[in-house]
């Protein structure tokens, strides 16, 4: 009779390679290297730390809580990898564009995909309130060609830093987002009001866990778009207010030199101009 494999002693020393060798035989395939990657700093991380079983049972908690935090309206799971640094490193991996072309930064967990479409011109402040904002600008190629057509996707928070699906029963439905498509001089332009700093939501698990150690949780006052386009690789970034106090100590580590803009005085309110700069995607035809 064939002798069964003998089955290792788990130990604090060999308690990773044990599971890694769980995988053997899969070793090439992306998802077990990661998972064996994952699963070698846990353990270094236990091993480092000692957490007793009620204190990691802690641990099980907040990631539970983290879990029924989310849900359609808010996505606690984002927020987390956000203030990790885990999405703009991500984000910062996988868009690398040519010098002169607009950076991507991450999404953010507010952002909706339904939101309306309008005519160039038209206001995102759906109550007023706010100081009212115009922004304008273009979107070129890396030639300064514009790019007819291209779509302008936008969201930000309100005066007062906090985004429409934060107060559903506050704010009208898709206040301060909309859809807008350039003209055919790559032109666009539409009516907003300014937005505010913020803190990032501390009243769920990740943004209590942050404030408890410490972390800065402040964002700098900011639009979000997502500009797109056939031919040409999508940017999702922001545009920063030069005057917010915060740039240096954003919590999601957005901010970048090319995104930071000046809002400026302008009849009883204010204005930004902008300039998105596209990339050709790898099998764009040049137009």
């Amino acid at each position: 009779m064939r002798q069964a494999k003998p089955a290792p002693s788990f130990s604090e020393s060999n308690s990773a390679d044990i599971f890694a060798e769980r995988l053997a035989g899969a070793e090439q395939k992306p998802l077990p290297q990661i998972l064996a990657a994952a699963v070698q700093h846990l353990h270094t991380l236990i091993r480092d730390f000692r957490p007793t079983p009620e204190e990691w049972k802690r641990v099980i908690a907040f990631l539970t809580e983290v879990g029924h935090a989310s849900d359609e309206r808010r996505q606690e799971w984002v927020l987390l990898s956000d203030l990790l640094g885990a999405s703009a490193l991500v984000e910062e991996i996988n868009s690398r564009r040519p010098k002169g072309a607009t950076p991507n930064t991450v999404r953010g967990p507010f952002y909706r995909a339904d939101a309306p479409h309008y005519p160039l011109g038209a206001s995102i402040s759906l109550d007023g309130v706010g100081e009212p904002l115009v922004v304008s600008g273009r979107i070129l190629d890396l030639d300064s060609h514009p790019i007819a057509g291209a779509v302008i996707e936008t969201w930000q928070a309100n005066a007062q830093g906090f985004y429409e699906n934060q107060q559903p029963d506050m704010q009208p439905e898709f206040n301060l987002r909309g859809i807008f498509k350039a003209g055919q001089d790559g032109a666009f332009h539409y009516g907003t009001v300014r937005p505010s700093g913020y803190g990032v939501p501390d009243d769920g698990p990740v943004g209590m866990l942050f404030k408890q150690a410490g972390y800065s949780l402040r964002r700098p006052a900011h639009l979000h778009f997502m500009v797109s386009a056939p031919g040409f690789e999508p940017i999702t970034t922001h545009i920063f207010d030069a005057s917010d106090p915060h740039l240096a100590d954003d919590a999601i580590f957005g901010v970048k030199p090319e995104l930071v803009v000046d809002f400026e005085p302008a009849g009883g309110g204010w204005k930004a101009d902008l300039t998105f700069v596209m990339a050709r995607s790898k099998n764009g035809a040049r137009s």
